[in-house]
């Protein structure tokens, strides 16, 4: 058996090809948008991709499954779960659904759906058995269900799907999956989950890449309350300090719902020179998006550029700054290379964002301006309207700069009406994600101070001077 999986450290999100190498035929669980990382895997090993599935409906990317099914002739298997209101749509229409117990063939490998609610109604995980070396499964695909030492959070129904109180059910039917699903199985399965740490689908995930339900059994934070039949407790701690989940969850939701536009194969992104592009720019047919640190940028950038700093998070940042719903205006980069403007794309591809039309790689014939900044010894110099935190909520809990009010950076721009039309000063917690969003505010037409250092540097700056002996 094959059993690969494939990680995007920008949105922390696993998928999983599944070969059986005696006949050739592989199934991928939950891919990502840009699909060549699949077909280069099967290319490597000799396989054919003859089924693709996915655990749930899922809020923080852009499935994969309806593109690599459309470049594959894969057979789509969905869940059937959930009840009517849980349902995939249109652009399933020729998916298989699934129920509690369905199986999937892969060769002598095969799948069985295990009906997981709790982070959604419709939620699968999937036992894998390698029906060449045991009758008996060896590996759970546990999806946005069971995470390494966590377990996914309930509430994103009413944050990003317009829930009323659904945290409350799924609370109570994630402990009775746990308890029903998987404490039920031999503690030597290995739990594969499709997040990692820095996923905001959890609260507490693990950087190990997997587990056993033995030990999750025995350590995981939830397994004192499941041992004690304690449900109440479980649902309290669970529920308690979740972080901010992304505005663009939402579009997300939808998106997978009724089944991702179809991208095919893109084609190469075009290199402009500053006068090609200069008459789309002065006539704001088109947003630069500045992919360099933001001290370059505070150093000077073009008016209205937003800041998304590197491809290591483009995924994460664009779609807190970039809505493809509202927005028709197409993307250039300024960015080091056309391999660089490549793999930034395929990461904005991940999160729905589809115009990226070229990209230049220097400012040179451009207007400049320079975002303004202020040192943390001169903050009280500054009369704001609002002094903004857009770290998260814990983290403003942690500490923040007394009359500061928290608005995350993934919600600011859906929030405009809780923003005054004088001065902001803004602050994350170093630097980045504050540039990030304050590149979108002066955009959106806000007057953006940013707090140089953010809150590290306010800290050290006011942090009680040792005296001398």
């Amino acid at each position: 058996m094959l059993l690969e999986r494939l990680y995007d450290d920008d949105l922390a999100h696993a998928s999983y090809v599944i070969g059986c190498q005696r006949t050739g035929e592989a199934i991928v669980v939950d891919p990502r948008r840009d699909v060549q990382v699949y077909l280069d895997l099967a290319a490597r090993n000799g396989m054919t991709m003859t089924a693709v599935t996915e655990t749930h409906i899922h809020a923080d990317y852009l499935s994969g499954t309806r593109e690599l099914a459309a470049r594959t002739g894969a057979t789509v298997y969905v869940s059937g779960e959930g009840g009517p209101d849980w349902q995939y749509g249109s652009g399933f229409q020729d998916a298989t659904r699934m129920m509690h117990g369905h199986r999937i063939a892969i060769g002598n490998i095969t799948v069985e759906a295990v009906h997981t609610p709790g982070h959604t109604p419709e939620h699968l995980s999937f036992l894998i058995t390698d029906g060449a070396a045991s009758s008996e499964p060896g590996y759970l695909l546990t999806g946005d269900f069971v995470f390494v030492g966590d377990v996914g959070r309930p509430d994103l129904l009413d944050e990003a799907a317009g829930g009323v109180d659904t945290r409350f059910y799924g609370a109570r039917d994630l402990f009775a999956s746990l308890r029903d699903r998987l404490l039920t199985l031999p503690d030597y399965v290995q739990v594969l989950p499709a997040h990692g740490s820095g996923s905001a689908c959890g609260k507490a995930l693990g950087a190990v890449p997997s587990s056993t339900v033995g030990y999750e059994r025995r350590f995981a934070w939830w397994a004192p309350y499941l041992d004690a039949g304690d449900e109440q407790g479980f649902i309290d701690t669970l529920l308690k300090d979740q972080p901010d989940a992304h505005a663009y969850f939402a579009r997300m939701k939808r998106q997978n719902r009724v089944g991702p536009a179809l991208r095919g194969q893109v084609s190469s992104l075009t290199e402009y020179s500053a006068s090609e592009l200069r008459a789309d720019f002065e006539g704001d047919r088109v947003i630069v998006v500045d992919t360099r640190h933001h001290s370059l940028v505070h150093e000077g950038t073009v008016p209205g550029a937003l800041n998304v700093p590197g491809v290591t998070k483009a995924a994460s940042y664009g779609a807190w700054v970039y809505d493809p719903e509202t927005e028709t205006r197409p993307l250039v980069l300024l960015i080091d290379s056309a391999n660089a403007a490549a793999q930034f794309r395929d990461h904005l591809l991940r999160v729905g964002i589809d115009r990226v039309d070229g990209f230049i790689t220097t400012l040179d014939g451009l207007p400049t301006v320079q975002p303004k900044t202020i040192a943390p010894t001169d903050l009280d110099q500054v009369d704001a309207a609002l002094l903004l935190d857009v770290r998260n909520r814990t983290e403003y809990t942690a500490g923040h700069i007394p009359g500061a009010k928290q608005l995350s950076g993934g919600r600011v721009l859906w929030h405009a009406d809780e923003l005054p039309a004088g001065k902001i000063l803004a602050y994350c917690q170093s630097g980045v994600r504050n540039s990030v969003v304050a590149s979108a505010l002066r955009r959106a037409g806000h007057d953006v101070i940013e707090l140089e250092g953010s809150y590290s540097a306010w800290v050290a700056a006011t942090a009680p001077q040792p005296t001398a002996a």
